[in-house]
């Protein structure tokens, strides 16, 4: 084999950095805000020269945007992953768990997801917080298939009312710090689901 064979050509290079400038875009769009992030945020967390994240992204709303698209393939690998499961009573307290287990970032950062529907909301110019809101609604959607196929009285309710409860807690976990929130409010809603019909 030959060093040009065993090397990624520059289509699979450039698709890299992408992947690499939007994961880290994520991380800290979600650690620092959209309005305190700079493109040489993102570009220092991706080890990626400044100058060449305008190759892949002209603006920072196209770095949120990229943000906001990794939040919902994270979600949906989660929900694929869930949707395994037999069980949509199972499936929702995989979900509930999932939700526990990222209780030390939540306590620090918040919902990713929501810190960013939420920042974005207050903006004046209108586009992304709509695409942070799809994201928001993939995730009601799965939640409301569940109590569907459970059989639940008024499903999207019953949706509203489990992600209401996760960004509530994720919210009050942040404010006080305390991430034992989570874990508390994550075991109340599994008592929840197994006490309901």
């Amino acid at each position: 084999m030959t060093d040009s064979e065993k090397s990624p050509g520059p289509r699979a290079r450039a698709a890299g950095k992408r992947r690499q400038l939007t994961a880290a875009a994520a991380r800290v769009l979600h650690e620092q805000g959209v309005e305190r992030t700079t493109i040489a945020d993102i570009a220092h967390a991706a080890e990626v020269p400044a100058g060449n994240v305008y190759y892949y992204f002209k603006t920072k709303d196209e770095l949120v945007e990229a943000a906001l698209a990794e939040h919902s393939g994270r979600l949906r690998e989660l929900t694929d992953a869930l949707d395994r499961l037999p069980d949509p009573r199972a499936r929702l307290k995989g979900l509930i768990e999932a939700w526990v287990s990222g209780r030390d970032t939540a306590a620090r950062y918040g919902c990713p997801t929501g810190t960013l529907a939420a920042e974005l909301g207050k903006r004046e110019e209108g586009g992304l917080d709509l695409t942070a809101g799809r994201v928001v609604r993939q995730l009601l959607d799965w939640v409301e298939q569940q109590y569907r196929e459970i059989g639940a009285a008024d499903p999207g309710g019953r949706a509203l009312a489990l992600v209401g409860a996760y960004q509530g807690m994720s919210l009050l976990s942040q404010a006080l710090r305390d991430p034992e929130i989570m874990t508390r409010e994550g075991e109340r809603l599994i008592r929840e689901l197994d006490a309901s019909a």
